[in-house]
């Protein structure tokens, strides 16, 4: 079967390869991935500022179908239509894992960095990460249900939002798109977006065509007076920051009210941040730091998706087959595509 694999340590080194079907024990399933995304985490492989461990098969935002069951599979069948959690090779015995943050395990090697992902046919999976997908969702939407379950972990499930606030989002990439959404369905009063330059023609006209309610270019228009005029001198309750873009994170601080939080979602590459410490404690800002997601927002993140409440056709810009994975990986980095979705 063909797999796009990071074949050793360095920038670049992907390559579309021949290689062998898993062979699933009595403890697990083979699904035939259906639609996989390009995540910014399999960029940052790419060019060698995330944690992997080659040569490795990339993808892990992905939807598929069961079409073989290991012997001791009881609850799982040949035909469901499932959605998996990024969590395997958990060690289940440290204290993040008796926490319950199997997500965050030291030992944890994730499909597409730590393991062979889903950027392929046939992906071998245990069953304990697995959620069904509705008949209704299409296996493209439900590629992104994994980006989108990361917004809610951040936002909802870790209760950086409350009911009632102003919400600013830096960065309008996908990440940023979905926060935008979640953030409203958890009660934000209104909703900000603020951008560069090469965002308008895409994303930023992708944040207005989702309806949020403020959309900044911020070449245009200075985000903390335009922040400041929206709520009254006070600043927003909320800042999510999604652009992993040093500047924008140091202007969080600039963005955020008194007593206010800021949710860090974006990544940077390992690029160094300043950010203006005293003024953070003379706000008194709580900083959420987040990396990946809870298994209670899955559940929760399928049924929005099913139900509209994030809209996510929008965000998907292009869907081309494994083989063309070159150009899929061009527009993600060069930021002519949203999400970019293979269909294997």
């Amino acid at each position: 079967m063909l797999a796009v694999v990071k074949t050793k340590k360095g920038k670049g080194f992907l390559e579309l390869q021949d290689v062998p079907e898993p062979v699933i024990t009595d403890d697990e399933v083979l699904i035939e991935v259906k639609a996989a995304g390009i995540c910014g985490t399999d960029v940052h492989v790419k060019h060698d500022t995330f944690p992997y461990w080659p040569p490795v098969i990339l993808g892990h935002e992905f939807s598929g179908e069961i079409v073989e069951t290991g012997k001791n599979i009881q609850d799982w069948k040949v035909g469901d239509r499932v959605v998996g959690e990024p969590h395997t090779l958990h060690c289940g015995k440290c204290f993040l894992c008796r926490r319950g943050h199997i997500q965050n395990c030291l030992e944890k090697r994730s499909p597409g960095w730590g393991i062979d992902g889903a950027f392929t046919k046939y992906l071998k999976y245990p069953t304990n990460l697995l959620h069904r997908i509705p008949d209704t969702m299409s296996f493209e939407h439900a590629a992104l249900v994994e980006p989108a379950a990361n917004t809610v972990t951040d936002i909802v499930d870790r209760k950086a939002i409350e009911v009632g606030d102003f919400v600013v989002v830096l960065g309008p990439g996908p990440i940023g798109l979905l926060a935008a959404q979640v953030a409203s369905v958890a009660g934000a009063r209104e909703v900000m977006m603020v951008g560069a330059p090469p965002d308008e023609a895409l994303r930023l006209a992708t944040a207005r065509e989702l309806g949020v309610d403020h959309v900044i270019n911020f070449a245009e228009t200075d985000p903390v007076e335009r922040c400041l005029e929206l709520t009254d001198g006070k600043g927003a309750d909320l800042v999510i920051e999604c652009s992993g873009a040093p500047p924008a994170i140091a202007q969080a601080v600039d963005l955020v009210c008194k007593w206010g939080r800021i949710c860090a979602i974006g990544l940077t590459g390992k690029r160094p941040v300043e950010l203006d410490w005293d003024a953070a404690m003379t706000k008194v800002v709580t900083l959420f730091f987040n990396m990946s997601t809870e298994y209670a927002s899955w559940d929760k993140t399928i049924w929005m998706i099913a139900e509209g409440k994030i809209d996510v056709e929008p965000i998907i810009t292009h869907r081309l087959p494994l083989k063309a994975w070159e150009a899929g990986f061009a527009a993600a980095e060069n930021m002519e595509a949203l999400k970019v979705v293979f269909t294997p």
